[in-house]
C-alpha cells in the first residue's frame, strides 16, 4: 500500500510538472521605435492602449519589450536583429528606417508599422492594398496641399519656401519632391543633412535665403526642431510643420494628423493578427482626421494677425 502511495505521488508529480510546461506563454511583442520625440511616442502610446482595451496587458498575457534607436539607423538594425533571435511573436517598428530595419532582417515575423509616409517607395509591401509581405500598418502620409493651403492662409506674401531634410529617409523625399510637384508658384529652396551634427549649420544657413520653412515628417529634422526655432525666430522665418508635436515645439502651424490615433488604429491590426490574420492580406491604412494647430506664442513672436480660420486648435510652446 505505502509503495502505492508513493507510486500515485511521483505520477501526480510529473503530471503537474507537465502542466507546467504546456501552459501559454505570454505573447512577446518588440517595438523598434527610430526615436524619441512626441508624433512617435503617441503613436507608441495609441498602440499599446489599443491593445489593452482589447485585453492584451503588458506584464500579463503580452510581454512588450521597447527598444530606442536613438535616430540611428545602425542601431535600429541592432535592435531588428535582437527582437528577429529572440523570434519576437510580432514587431512594432515605429518610422521608416526602423521599419526598413525589422523588414530586411525577417521575413517570417509579423511586423506592424507606423509613421511610415510610404511603404511601397520604402520596398517594405508592395502594395498599400495588398502588402504581399510580413509588412502591415498605417502611413501618416499627408498630401502637401493641405500644408501650402494653410501657408497661404496665414502667410500670403511668401515666395519662398525652404525645406531641410534628411537625405537618407525615404519618407523625406517623397515629401519633398511632392511639395515641388505642387508649389508651382513658389521658389522651392532644399537644403539635405544626414546628422543632427549638420543641423545648426544648415538652418543658420537656410533661414537667410527663404521667407518661411515647411518641416515635412521628417525624423531627424523633427528631433532637432529646437535648434531650428531658435534660428527661425531670430530671423522672424515662420515654420509650418507636418504634425502637433513640432507646434508645440515652437513651429507656427500645421494640418496634421493625430499620432496617437495613427498608431491605436495599428494596436487594432495588432489584436487581428494575434487572433489569426494573415498580414500579407491586411492593407494599410491612412489617416484621413487632420486639425489646425497654431502656436500662440510663436504667432505673437512673429507678429502675424490671427487668422480667420475655423476650428483652429491654439497651442502654447512646452517649456524644456
Amino acid at each position: 500500500m505505502k509503495r502505492l502511495i508513493i507510486c500515485l505521488l511521483i505520477i501526480m508529480s510529473v503530471l503537474t510538472g507537465c502542466g507546467k510546461t504546456i501552459e501559454k506563454e505570454a505573447i512577446n511583442i518588440g517595438i523598434n521605435q527610430l526615436v524619441e520625440f512626441d508624433a512617435l511616442d503617441q503613436c507608441r502610446d495609441g498602440f499599446i492602449q489599443a491593445l489593452e482595451d482589447n485585453g492584451y496587458t503588458d506584464g500579463k498575457n503580452i510581454k512588450i519589450d521597447y527598444q530606442n534607436a536613438q535616430g540611428e539607423m545602425n542601431i535600429a538594425q541592432t535592435i531588428s536583429k535582437k527582437f528577429a533571435s529572440d523570434k519576437k511573436d510580432l514587431i512594432f517598428a515605429i518610422a521608416t528606417p526602423s521599419a526598413q530595419a525589422s523588414y530586411n532582417t525577417t521575413k517570417d515575423i509579423p511586423i506592424l508599422i507606423s509613421a511610415v509616409t510610404d511603404p511601397v517607395k520604402a520596398g517594405i509591401v508592395e502594395s498599400m492594398d495588398k502588402p504581399g509581405t510580413n509588412v502591415s500598418g498605417t502611413s501618416d502620409y499627408l498630401p502637401v496641399e493641405k500644408q501650402l493651403d494653410l501657408m497661404k492662409k496665414l502667410l500670403p506674401n511668401i515666395k519662398k519656401i525652404g525645406v531641410l531634410y534628411n537625405t537618407s529617409e525615404v519618407n523625406s523625399e517623397v515629401q519633398v519632391d511632392e511639395l515641388k510637384n505642387a508649389a508651382v508658384d513658389y521658389e522651392i529652396i532644399t537644403m539635405g543633412i544626414t546628422s543632427t551634427n549638420e543641423v545648426n549649420n544648415a538652418i543658420n544657413s537656410l533661414v537667410k535665403k527663404i521667407d518661411v520653412l515647411f518641416v515635412p515628417t521628417d525624423n531627424l529634422v523633427v528631433s532637432s526642431l529646437p535648434i531650428i526655432v531658435r534660428s527661425t525666430l531670430q530671423e522672424k522665418i515662420p515654420i509650418i510643420a507636418s504634425e502637433q508635436g513640432s507646434v508645440e515645439n515652437g513651429a507656427l502651424a500645421t494640418a496634421g494628423i493625430n499620432y496617437y490615433k495613427l498608431g491605436y488604429e495599428t494596436g487594432k491590426m495588432a489584436v487581428e493578427i494575434l487572433k489569426g490574420a494573415e498580414i500579407s492580406n491586411m492593407p494599410l491604412k491612412i489617416s484621413e482626421e487632420t486639425d489646425i494647430f497654431i502656436n500662440e506664442d510663436t504667432l505673437k513672436a512673429l507678429g502675424i494677425p490671427a487668422p480667420s480660420i475655423e476650428n483652429i486648435i491654439y497651442v502654447k510652446t512646452k517649456q524644456n
